[in-house]
């Protein structure tokens, strides 16, 4: 693996070997010291265009757990808001000995641009790019769900598991929800059934075409009794246009009745069904305090979940071909 460009680009063998990967990073967490010293002498540069505040840290707390080296490059206040372009911005980590550049941006396509232009040797890993892909945010998720549905007394983590014949039901805005593209692909290459739920106006064209099922009808969804139920952001700061958000659908309220998981939803999902967000939660709209705090719901264990992931992803690219060479 040269580089984490999309959940698309993770075959079945790969994906298990990185849940896999990442399960014996968690083992390491739980220790007194936390830090190996297995990328010790590199350098990973968080490269970021884009707000963001559980990404970034996760990834910068995975990086210095393996004793890499840090740089967190923020566009606000550096080159880029005088005019600088990607292309001189990748030759100035180049030239400063980068090993992995971690990169978020508000334009689709950014990091593949990065990869394969010739500017940079280093590995480049997605940290979300437009509504295009999140691959680690798929990878914790899918960890996520392993871990509370495949595992056992023997395996808690579900190792060696992959996820067939779970079903996991995507809530929300899928429109603008690079998460909700990353998961069903990673999802169904993991064997999962995977349902999208929202309203008509904030399913993207084309979506009858990818590896899902697609419904309008939350309850209908419910009452199927999946096995985990992702509720994804409204992303009103993405919904430009006069009304904003309430150009896509009536009103918060009407949304939150038609597609808001809230108590009476949750009594309804199976006993052993999971709640889970990507974060941050709009509280009251896509989901309600009740169903945000249950004891079903992992969101808080999905960060922690997180750091685990992103330093299996950073020792695989790194450590790996350390070890190849």
């Amino acid at each position: 693996m040269r580089h984490l460009l999309s959940a698309a680009d993770l075959d079945h063998t790969t994906a298990v070997h990185i849940l896999d990967t990442a399960a014996e990073m968690a083992k390491t967490q739980s220790r007194e010291i936390k830090k190996l010293p297995t990328l010790r002498g590199r350098t990973v540069v968080n490269l970021f265009f884009e707000d963001s505040t559980r990404t970034r840290i996760s990834f910068e707390a995975a990086a210095k757990r393996l004793s890499a080296d840090v740089i967190n490059f923020s566009a606000k206040g550096s080159s880029v808001s005088k005019g600088e372009s990607l292309k001189d911005t990748a030759l100035t980590l180049q030239a400063m000995g980068a090993d992995a550049v971690v990169v978020r941006h508000q334009a689709s396509g950014a990091p593949h641009r990065l990869a394969n232009a010739g500017w940079l040797e280093a590995a480049v890993l997605n940290a979300g790019d437009g509504t295009h892909q999140h691959p680690t945010q798929a990878l914790l998720d899918s960890f996520t769900v392993r871990r509370h549905l495949r595992g056992t007394d023997v395996e808690p983590d579900g190792v060696g598991s992959d996820l067939a014949g779970l079903h996991v039901a995507i809530v929300g805005d899928v429109l603008h929800s690079r998460v909700a593209r990353s998961n069903v692909d990673l999802l169904t290459t993991l064997g999962a059934r995977v349902t999208l739920v929202a309203p008509p106006t904030l399913v993207p064209v084309g979506a009858e075409t990818w590896p899902c099922e697609v419904s309008y009808h939350l309850d209908e969804v419910v009452d199927a009794g999946p096995d985990a139920v992702m509720m994804l952001r409204v992303q009103r700061e993405r919904m430009g246009g006069g009304g904003g958000a309430t150009s896509f659908f009536p009103s918060p309220l009407e949304y939150t009745r038609q597609y808001g998981l809230d108590a009476r939803r949750l009594a309804r999902l199976p006993e052993h069904a999971i709640v889970m967000h990507p974060g941050p939660m709009n509280r009251g709209l896509e989901i309600s305090a009740d169903a945000a705090d249950s004891p079903r719901a992992v969101i808080v264990e999905q960060v922690a979940n997180g750091v685990a992931v992103r330093m299996a992803v950073l020792y695989l690219l790194l450590a790996g071909e350390r070890e190849k060479a």
